[in-house]
């Protein structure tokens, strides 16, 4: 099953999909989401999302400054300070 993954900055809603994996940069280190994963919350520090459309794929990689992301039943949420590419 796929993970549902949205990217929100303040401005607006940049991705909502469906995703393989995201390798999230957590401010404690990096952290991988897939479908299924505990309920977790984190802050985030500059970095690179990476980001795995199908098991075997090579990952977007986005930037992205600040903010945090929650995993929830609903899948992944990063709500970003600042994304781009």
């Amino acid at each position: 099953m796929p993970l549902h993954f949205e990217l929100v900055t303040p401005e607006k809603l940049l991705r909502s999909e469906e995703v393989y994996q995201v390798v999230v940069p957590g401010a404690e280190g990096d952290f991988g989401v897939l479908e299924g994963h505990a309920p977790f919350m984190s802050t985030i520090r500059d970095g690179s999302l990476h980001i795995y459309k199908t098991d075997k794929s090579e990952p977007e990689m986005l930037s992205i400054q600040g903010g945090f992301a929650e995993v929830s039943k609903a899948g992944l949420t990063v709500l970003a300070e600042q994304a781009g590419t």
